[in-house]
């Protein structure tokens, strides 16, 4: 079981609160309208923090310190990326996703490093691939037989800048295609990831634990070319 921060007490931020915290994760949800808490259940949980997303006395308020992933998903572009670039690089926090309405910032957030989701493409189902990893490996396509399945994975932050062929030899998967900027591309072994890449691969589903796990950590040093 993780900790989980969530700014932003709307229909999404509520989505996220009750699906996490029913999964019996710790859940802590910033608002700066305290009015906002009364959309969450009564069963919830978690804690509920007044304040802004990206006030170190809040968020430290909210346990960031101990955040496995933090999701900026109020309605505020600028409050999101605010939020989400303290809660990165100032805590460290491993996982975090920021709601953006503007196509056009998301793409340049993405090229930052920043994973982002535009409204247009938004569910909370998007969000829980970006922050928690093994939500992902339930797949979006398995083949007849079950025994192999398409699926967004979770990298750490030190795969970027490595060769796609790379990844496929610590891993065993094959990069089926990557989502750069928002379009997807079918990669060549010598693509180099970049921040912000969304990668798709195919793989055995009996070794998704361990294949989560080497792509979770960082890699090991590249071979001479």
């Amino acid at each position: 079981m993780a900790h989980f921060v969530i700014m932003g007490c709307g229909r999404v931020g509520v989505a996220l609160a009750h699906t996490l915290d029913s999964a019996g994760h710790s859940v802590a949800v910033i608002d700066q309208n305290p009015e906002a808490f009364r959309r969450l259940s009564d069963e919830f949980s978690g804690s509920k923090v007044t304040g802004l997303g990206f006030d170190k006395d809040t968020l430290e308020q909210a346990k960031i310190d101990e955040a496995y992933a933090f999701a900026a998903v109020s309605s505020g572009d600028n409050s999101n990326i605010l939020a989400t670039r303290v809660a990165r690089e100032t805590y460290h926090v491993p996982h975090v996703v920021a709601r953006i309405y503007d196509p056009g910032r998301a793409e340049i957030y993405q090229r930052l490093g920043i994973p982002t989701v535009a409204a247009v493409r938004w569910s909370t189902d998007q969000v829980l691939r970006r922050i928690l990893p093994d939500y992902s490996m339930r797949g979006d396509f398995r083949e007849p037989s079950g025994r192999l399945v398409l699926t967004e994975v979770a990298l750490h932050r030190e795969w970027y800048g490595r060769l796609v062929k790379d990844l496929e030899a610590a891993a065993g998967v094959r990069v089926a295609y990557l989502t750069r900027f928002g379009e997807g591309t079918i990669p060549e072994s010598r693509t180099r990831l970049q921040g912000g890449d969304l990668i798709h691969v195919m793989m055995h589903l009996d070794r998704s634990q361990e294949v989560e796990k080497i792509l979770a950590s960082a890699p090991k040093p590249a071979p001479a070319d």
